[in-house]
């Protein structure tokens, strides 16, 4: 391939450019032009002719500047490109510095349309020339309606650190401190640390990952004390900041940042939760496949079979186009031209940043995927992955203002789970049948994590918080009792909710983070939901682009309805369930097919 190390010429042609200075003296500039033009104003808060100059203006400033230009989107993908690098994170820090604070002298003109009084907010949204700022409006009017006033929001976030952040960082770093004895799969024994030991629970000898999992219940055993204390004192901050705020359920604050209604999260849950005969079944068929009655609950992910196929990153590329092109020509144009432009860096070295992820900033730089291949299938899944996600930015590029570039955490996942999975189905093509056993185990287990667990993660946190709401306080066998009835209930009888398991809650970040792990399930459902609709027939690929295509617009449940789909309809969710039950039934059938049952 031509380029497989970012290109960022587009935005500086090195550390030292001299351009740097200049586009941030621009930034600065044209930030305070805007500052010191509309903060003495308001007038833009009662007319609508007024707003819609004053949002023209914003969106111009968001469109080529924000808060740090592309300075700061330059020195953050340098970072990423080398983490150890002291000179590229200090001018990474300066650039944080400069866009802090531009940032808290422009967060005015949000929270001051958010304080617009209701009866005129109507005015605004039903003003014509404001249609294409209607949704950034919405969301903004929505969002501010349990806000406090200005001064109060300040205390909030002062308090923030050490009612809520000082907590959680607390118990991270206790356990990220950790180490513990492991029996290595060579049978030597050595210490390792907490994040290796989780990862040697899911190694395919069966001592070594039991030794691993002793060590782990050890460091969760001997800090659940003080996770007690912090779960019960963020629990109450959140208890404290919904009353204050008026916020009548624990769940609400998120779904209104994610711009999804309580309606649709509620029946996205039920048709999980309803469904839970399927990771039921899933692990009874791990359990027999691994010749074992039950599953020790540290060993429900250890992999099944052998996934040796490599698949260099030319061969990778190859495949994905192949499959982007059938769904859409547009898809394999947009992902040529990244290719041929140098927006992918491809391969590990010493200093990148591990993982994956597509970034982007401003709506006119240019989109930047970072990969790590090393030619797994793991890999050519992740590629397809995160330009799912390039083709998502693209789309909405296109269609969008500046005010409406991005997607909301509800539906962020959906286009790179989608196209993820298509390619899945294509290299099943290819694959014999010990490999298609191998490889369907894997996307189910991964689907049993993503959807089955995240919902009842989310349940057992709606218990948590109304359980604390009650009495006040909850000791650490009450929270464990909690977790493991919710584990259970999905996972089914054959996985073992064995001892040490009930506080395996104790590093689980996700529920730190309050509600956010619906978020897993809704984007896989809603995926898996198009996918199943574009093989009953392939032209509705149109109705997908539509969605992808339509950002922050709307909200993702009006987005959908103009496509002719209720996602607050709980049908709607079945039909992605089906599909990740009717790989199960593809893959029992052929788990028999080869006698492995």
């Amino acid at each position: 391939m031509k380029h497989t190390v970012w290109n960022l010429n587009p935005l500086f042609e090195s550390d030292d450019d001299p351009r740097i200075e200049k586009k941030l003296w621009t930034v600065e500039q044209e930030s305070y032009e805007f500052i010191n033009k509309w903060k003495p104003r308001t007038d833009y808060l009662r007319d609508p002719s007024v707003m819609k100059r004053a949002l023209d203006e914003y969106e111009s400033w968001s469109r080529y500047y924000g808060t740090d230009g592309s300075a700061g989107y330059y020195f953050w993908l340098r970072t990423q490109q080398d983490k150890n690098d002291p000179g590229i994170k200090a001018k990474f820090n300066k650039m944080e510095d400069f866009s802090r604070r531009i940032q808290n002298d422009i967060q005015f003109f949000h929270l001051r349309i958010g304080k617009i009084p209701q009866k005129t907010q109507r005015k605004f949204l039903e003003y014509p020339p404001l249609t294409k700022y209607k949704h950034f409006l919405s969301r903004i009017f929505a969002e501010s309606r349990f806000l406090l006033s200005e001064p109060e929001e300040k205390i909030m976030n002062l308090k923030a650190s050490a009612s809520y952040s000082n907590w959680v960082k607390m118990t991270s770093g206790f356990l990220a401190e950790e180490e513990g004895k492991v029996i290595l799969e060579d049978g030597s024994k050595e210490m390792k640390t907490f994040s290796e030991i989780l990862s040697l629970m899911n190694s395919k000898n069966r001592q070594t990952r039991d030794s691993a999992a002793k060590a782990f219940n050890g460091i969760l055993e001997r800090h659940v004390k003080v996770a007690e204390a912090e779960i019960n004192s963020i629990l109450a901050n959140k208890k404290v900041d919904d009353e204050l705020r008026r916020i009548p359920r624990p769940d609400l604050a998120r779904h209104i940042s994610d711009d999804i209604d309580s309606e649709i999260v509620d029946a996205l849950i039920k048709a999980v939760a309803d469904r839970f005969s399927i990771p039921s079944r899933f692990y009874h068929l791990k359990a027999r496949l691994m010749g074992v009655k039950r599953l020790k609950y540290h060993e429900r992910n250890v992999e099944y079979g052998s996934i040796s196929r490599e698949y260099p990153y030319r061969e990778a590329v190859t495949l994905v186009l192949k499959v982007f092109r059938n769904l859409d020509p547009k898809f394999a144009d947009i992902i040529e031209g990244y290719i041929e432009n140098g927006q992918m860096d491809v391969y590990p070295k010493k200093g990148k940043s591990s993982g994956a992820f597509c970034m982007h900033h401003l709506i006119t730089h240019p989109t930047y995927i970072l990969i790590n291949h090393t030619g797994k299938l793991h890999d050519v899944l992740t590629l397809a992955h995160e330009l799912g996600h390039g083709i998502n930015n693209e789309l909405v590029r296109e269609k969008q203002n500046a005010l409406n570039f991005g997607t909301p955490l509800s539906t962020a996942e959906v286009a790179s789970t989608f196209m993820e999975d298509f390619v899945l189905q294509e290299i099943l093509k290819r694959a014999d049948d010990e490999l298609r056993l191998s490889i369907m185990m894997m996307k189910l287990n991964d689907d049993m994590s993503t959807i089955f667990r995240q919902v009842a993660c989310y349940s057992f946190e709606q218990e948590l918080h109304q359980e604390f709401r009650q009495k006040g306080y909850l000791s650490k066998e009450e929270i464990g009792k909690l977790f493991q009835k919710h584990m259970a209930a999905y996972m089914g009888d054959a996985v073992e909710q064995s001892k040490g398991s009930e506080n395996w809650w104790v590093y689980w970040s996700h529920i730190r983070t309050f509600f956010y792990v619906y978020s897993y399930a809704s984007g896989l459902l809603i995926s898996k939901s198009l996918q199943h609709s574009v093989k009953e027939d392939p032209a509705f690929i149109r109705k997908v682009k539509g969605f992808l295509s339509a950002g922050l617009s709307d909200s993702p449940k009006n987005i959908f309805k103009n496509l002719g789909i209720d996602i607050a309809d709980k049908g709607f969710w079945e039909n992605g369930l089906d599909e990740v039950e009717n790989l199960l039934q593809e893959t029992e059938t052929l788990a028999r097919k080869l006698e492995r049952l």
